[in-house]
């Protein structure tokens, strides 16, 4: 494996790199970055958590190193479907661009469109942003994409999945047609095979594994449940020790299952598109610092939060696509790490669960369990809950005249030299 000096990464950028412990490349990133950093259009194909975030983002940035953006004209453009998504590639890039002098921020949905248009308007190198969003702001005339000399397209497929890919059309349109492009996929057919074959001029390809191969470092297991137990499962699995993601197919199924976890002493924080910005930015912030070391999420979380050290990930509701299943998985095993993938199964669900985790291409584990079972520890680590009710806080008192009382998302730009203002203010869900 090449170090990141010989991958002809910025001398600054390799510092930011050992300093931020990072001390060799991922094999996505050591086969992508030679053609990327020499201006090659590419097209990647990825598992999740293999380091693709910083494989597209350290070649843009070297690509903009030494160049400075005018008002309202970013010079380097990557665009997510999530809100989620656009802050963690800001905040997995923003050491590396500090590190050459540019700025990096992003635009999304559900936050201050008047802050944003005041951070383009102060020159932005690098913009990651939702294909919604940015349409209002290149529609307002806030942001003009002229200027884009690269482009990244990150997880084309769930773009196409979420009805993206015309807004995506339409800002490429807008962006230099002899300016470089970069995509991941997961998959590269229908609607994105289209886009690369209109967008992209002879592109390099790069594939890291199959999109449905089964992590090597990832276990799978079905659990075999009574639909009377699965309640009582679920809640011992949630009490174990370590970082653990439960998903679940409505939104209200996830309020639903964080109160009972709370009631019988499980530290559980939820996140779905129903829940305003704030109250799930702390969600993702007090899971990420343990805090909650539960997180209970509809599949807006499946692509749109890469936290690593979640060791279990279970799907509480089947998924009904293969897909989702794989982006579900992809929350664990993350960057090497080892994990376990748990799925709930009663009696009803079990041959369309067989068929879900064969196309797939997993090979799981089945196990029949009940509350109690050494085997239910074994597989997930699962105990007894306390059963003592976690409290909640108290809410803050509204403003009693209805105005100016409550807090304003943060925003502001990362810029060398300059402390980030907003940091998590700006996470969000899948709308863009």
């Amino acid at each position: 494996m090449p170090s990141f000096a010989e991958l002809g990464l910025p001398q600054p950028v390799v510092q930011a790199l050992t300093a931020n412990g990072f001390v060799e490349p991922f094999p996505i990133q050591a086969a992508t970055l030679p053609d990327t950093i020499a201006g090659r259009d590419l097209l990647g194909r990825g598992q999740t958590g293999s380091g693709k975030t910083l494989a597209f983002g350290l070649a843009l940035l070297s690509r903009l190193a030494g160049g400075r953006a005018q008002a309202r004209r970013p010079r380097g453009l990557v665009l997510v479907p999530t809100r989620e998504l656009a802050q963690q590639v800001v905040d997995a890039l923003a050491p590396f661009a500090k590190a050459l002098g540019l700025s990096i921020t992003s635009v999304v949905g559900g936050l201050s469109f008047n802050r944003q248009a005041a951070e383009l308007q102060r020159g932005i190198d690098l913009l990651v942003a939702t294909p919604g969003r940015l349409t209002d702001h290149t529609t307002q005339r806030t942001c003009d994409l002229s200027d884009v000399t690269v482009t990244a397209i990150d997880e084309a497929d769930r773009m196409a999945d979420m009805g993206f890919l015309p807004q995506v059309r339409k800002i490429l349109d807008r962006t230099p047609a002899d300016g470089q492009r970069l995509l991941f996929s997961a998959t590269l057919d229908g609607d994105v095979g289209a886009l690369v074959r209109e967008y992209l001029t002879d592109p390099v390809t790069r594939s890291i594994a199959s999109a449905t191969a089964q992590v090597e470092t990832m276990e799978h297991h079905v659990l075999l449940v009574e639909a009377a137990d699965k309640p009582r499962v679920v809640a011992e699995i949630a009490a174990r020790d370590g970082r653990t993601i439960l998903f679940v197919r409505t939104k209200h199924g996830v309020d639903r299952l964080v109160r009972t976890l709370r009631r019988d002493g499980i530290h559980a924080g939820a996140l779905h598109g129903g829940k305003a910005q704030n109250a799930r930015n702390r969600a993702i912030s007090d899971f990420k610092d343990g805090s909650t070391p539960v997180l209970v999420a509809t599949d807006v979380a499946a692509r749109g939060i890469h936290i690593d050290d979640v060791s279990l990930v279970v799907h509480v509701d089947p998924p009904t696509d293969p897909k989702d299943y794989l982006h579900r998985a992809g929350r664990t095993a993350r960057a090497g790490d080892s994990g376990t993938v748990v799925t709930m199964v009663t009696a009803a669900e079990r041959r369309d669960v067989d068929r879900l985790t064969r196309l797939a291409g997993v090979r799981a584990t089945n196990t029949e369990v009940r509350p109690g079972d050494a085997a239910l520890v074994r597989i997930t680590g699962a105990r007894p809950p306390s059963g003592v009710p976690i409290v909640e806080p108290p809410k803050p008192k509204q403003n009693p005249r209805g105005s100016g009382g409550g807090r304003r998302p943060r925003g502001g730009a990362v810029r060398a030299g300059a402390a980030r203002s907003g940091g998590r203010g700006r996470r969000g869900d899948t709308a863009a």
